[in-house]
């Protein structure tokens, strides 16, 4: 099959669940993961949940992990926690949770990042792999950082994600 015949195979609904990592965002505050709740729904996506998560490794983890053993869920976004600060930890949680890393992700995102901000975009660790035949994207939490990774890199190919991490 080529990329297209497995895009047109693909799920047009994706059941996801958004984490923002961070010590500081609120509810109020929060307008990368609400963002991602905004666009993802617009695309016809359900989000299951959204929830704030402070910058912990082991509060990461357990979040992350509880959402992989929901059976609803299909696809984890994260937002917040990517940079090279010593608060910023979301990198190695989820690392090493995932089975999986789709390298070229992360790489797109800071390509595309640079494009827009320069060699700042370095700074960015986002990534994404699989883990229980599950998606888990982990993107910055500025809200430009998450209207670009969503539009340009997550919605043209979440259900293609989702439908090749389930096979």
């Amino acid at each position: 099959m080529s990329h297209v015949d497995h895009r047109q195979a693909a799920p047009t609904r994706v059941r996801c669940s958004v984490l923002t990592i961070s010590d500081t965002r609120t509810e109020e505050t929060d307008t990368g993961g609400r963002a991602v709740v905004d666009l993802l729904s617009e695309s016809g996506h359900e989000v299951i949940g959204k929830t704030i998560v402070p910058d912990d490794p082991e509060r990461v983890r357990e979040a992350v992990e509880a959402r992989l053993s929901d059976n609803r869920v299909q696809a984890i976004v994260t937002t917040g926690g990517t940079g090279i600060s010593s608060r910023d930890q979301t990198y190695e949680a989820i690392n090493g949770i995932l089975e999986k890393r789709i390298d070229g992700f992360g790489e797109l995102f800071r390509a595309l990042s640079y494009a827009e901000i320069g060699t700042a975009a370095m700074l960015s660790r986002a990534l994404a792999g699989t883990a229980q035949r599950k998606i888990i994207i982990s993107i910055p939490g500025s809200e430009n950082a998450v209207r670009l990774a969503v539009t340009k890199l997550v919605l043209p190919e979440l259900g293609h994600l989702v439908r090749e991490a389930a096979r």
